[in-house]
């Protein structure tokens, strides 16, 4: 099995696979219980908003007033907005083990994610993954959002690429059966072992 020699590409999640995940649900339930919001209130509000943040039609401003400063609070919004970055965490294993292959194979790397702006960029550039990326196809720079399958299509289309030379990595199956359905190669990120032993099988060993 030849496949892997066609890879030139990466297609990488951020959130489950570089970094934790960003605003995600525990991230709301311990803003809920530090700030005291009402949790179910601050999920439906959130719920109905947040995709329209992560497709770059809202600012973190916007959201934040729909979703927490509809009234009045005790606390600042950059009180707030300070505890959602503090929540980003890094995998330095996976950041570790993508740079390796980079820098042995000489593969393109491509960022395809869903997020908000201001979150996006203090996340890539707080944990440097624009120090190793070559494209950022992020939901609020294109305004599609996965599992919407134009995403890929424009990483594709940015990147000049066919899909048979590109591998996606994401710790999500509905997203990598997605990215599948358009001719390219996928893999669920479950833990750094069984992700660098899956790479293996692409052709790409690193020590």
């Amino acid at each position: 099995m030849q496949h892997h020699l066609k890879i030139t590409t990466l297609f990488l999640d951020i959130g489950g696979v570089l970094l934790s995940n960003g605003w995600d649900r525990a991230a709301r339930r311990e803003a809920a219980a530090k700030f005291a919001l009402d949790l179910p209130e601050l999920e439906e509000r959130h719920h109905l908003t947040f995709d329209t943040y992560e497709e770059g039609k809202l600012t973190l401003d916007e959201y934040l007033k729909r979703t927490v400063f509809y009234e009045h609070r005790t606390f600042t919004e950059e009180e707030f907005k300070a505890f959602m970055y503090s929540r980003t965490t890094p995998i330095p294993e996976m950041i570790e083990l993508v740079c390796k292959i980079k820098e042995k194979y000489g593969v393109k790397i491509a960022i395809v994610n869903n997020e908000g702006r201001e979150l996006n960029e203090y996340r890539i550039r707080t944990f440097g993954i624009n120090k190793f990326v070559d494209f950022f196809i992020s939901s609020c720079f294109v305004h599609f959002r996965k599992p919407d399958a134009d995403i890929w299509k424009i990483a594709l289309d940015i990147a000049l690429v066919n899909p048979e030379e590109v591998l996606y990595i994401d710790d999500r199956a509905m997203f990598v059966a997605v990215a599948e359905g358009l001719g390219i190669n996928g893999l669920q990120h479950v833990t750094y072992e069984a992700t660098k032993a899956n790479l293996e099988k692409f052709g790409f060993v690193v020590a």
